[in-house]
């Protein structure tokens, strides 16, 4: 058997556990620079504040119903994360962290009344970190994420648990459930179900496995055995990361080369410090920019480079001048650009690199960067940063920022008795 447990309504919830007075009351939270709603309280959807929704466009609405607006708070989403999945992780051997609001875990071999050890579960995690969630057990990972939604959808008739664990059930479930909602069916494949009379998840498991591998390859067939009741998609252990990511939208449209050069140096650092924390050197840079596509009327211009480096490197300083190197390959300065990005990849190992006898990394870096990332860690902050970089000029816009109650010590609430 397996579990899949979501926090419910994570962003939300957060705001909630350090501020009771929003219990009941509808919550939002918004994307970097406050630009659109990323998460919603029940309450909120209720008023039929959809999911991306610009927030400039729903703020009579927010002032009317009572809305409790907030900025993106990650320092806080991600430590609170931090706590309800190792809470989690006590209760079965096998964890998959899914993503920040979602794991799986591995009951294979445990013989429990699983009913009862999920509502243990639930009291446990909410009575520790004040966080709602909502599990579904079942035999397979995807029969558990339909378990869950089950639970999600019908919490006062599960208390927030439910579990298939009988034929009659997972019949039932599939019967219910929508094709397009099934677990990693997509917007495509469920165009293609539904033209030839698939709705449901039960049309899905009744189809011929030949048409399914046929027009939806093996990760289809993979998936209708899971419904099945078979197991075909394993549990997926902690692994070190392909490639690191990090690109932002602008608060307002940017041509002034140095900015941009300031701006894909910062990326480049906070993608540095990630690559150094697994363990990993990079071989690949890729930089690009994008125009405002929401301008259409103006000429759009989307580069991007990849930067194939001559040795392995984790160096900050090394890639910033090697991204910096491929930005002013595609810098035009005809055009305004709204977001820029920096990704690495081609990663190694940094135990098992092989110098070469000609180009390697700068070896004094090695512990430079050590000192860095010691220093930025103690102070949660980057204390230690390159002479290039300006925080001041590049200031999100969070004017409705909660504090960071978990990891700033001068956010701590106070209780006066």
């Amino acid at each position: 058997m397996y579990a899949l447990i979501d926090c419910n309504n994570f962003y939300a919830s957060c705001e909630r556990v350090f501020n009771p007075s929003l219990m009941g009351k509808p919550v939002v939270v918004l994307s970097n620079n406050d630009g659109c709603v990323i998460a919603r309280s029940n309450e909120a959807k209720k008023l039929g504040i959809p999911m991306g929704a610009p927030a400039y466009q729903y703020e009579a609405v927010f002032e009317k119903r009572g809305v409790g607006v907030f900025s993106a708070n990650f320092p806080l989403y991600g430590d609170m994360s931090r706590r309800v999945m190792s809470i989690l992780s006590t209760y079965s051997p096998q964890q998959e962290i899914y993503s920040i609001d979602e794991c799986f875990l591995d009951f294979s071999g445990m013989s429990i009344d699983f009913r009862e050890y999920g509502l243990k579960m639930r009291a446990h995690v909410e009575k520790w970190t004040g966080i709602p969630i909502s599990i579904g057990i079942a035999p397979t990972k995807a029969l558990a994420k339909i378990a869950n939604r089950i639970a999600k959808k019908f919490p006062k008739r599960t208390d927030g648990c439910h579990v298939i664990d009988t034929e009659e059930k997972r019949i039932k479930a599939l019967k219910w459930l929508d094709v397009e909602d099934v677990w990693g069916i997509g917007r495509r494949n469920a165009a293609k179900l539904r033209a030839v009379g698939v709705h449901k998840a039960w049309d899905f498991v009744n189809l011929s496995p030949s048409w399914v591998q046929k027009y939806m390859t093996v990760t289809g067939l993979s998936l209708q055995k899971e419904l099945n009741g078979i197991p075909s998609i394993p549990m997926e252990l902690p692994e070190k990361r392909q490639s690191i990511a990090i690109t932002r939208t602008f608060d307002t449209d940017k041509g002034d080369v140095e900015e941009i050069r300031e701006r894909i140096v910062t990326f480049t650092s906070m993608a540095a410090e990630k690559l150094r924390l697994q363990q990993s050197l990079c071989r690949k840079v890729m930089v690009f920019l994008e125009t405002n596509r929401f301008k259409g009327k103006e000429m759009q211009y989307n580069p991007s480079i990849l930067v194939r480096l001559p040795f392995a490197t984790d160096s900050t300083l090394e890639l910033a001048k090697f991204a910096v190197g491929g930005l002013k390959q595609i810098y035009k300065e005809q055009f305004l650009y709204k977001r820029a990005g920096v990704m690495l990849m081609d990663f190694e190992d940094a135990d098992r690199y092989q110098p070469s006898l000609f180009f390697n990394s700068n070896p004094k870096h090695k512990l430079l960067m050590e000192k860095m990332d010691a220093i930025n860690r103690k102070y949660h902050k980057d204390v230690v940063r390159l002479g290039v970089q300006d925080f001041t000029r590049h200031q999100m816009r969070q004017e409705h920022l909660s504090r960071q109650y978990t990891t700033n010590i001068r956010d701590i609430l106070i209780v006066e008795i």
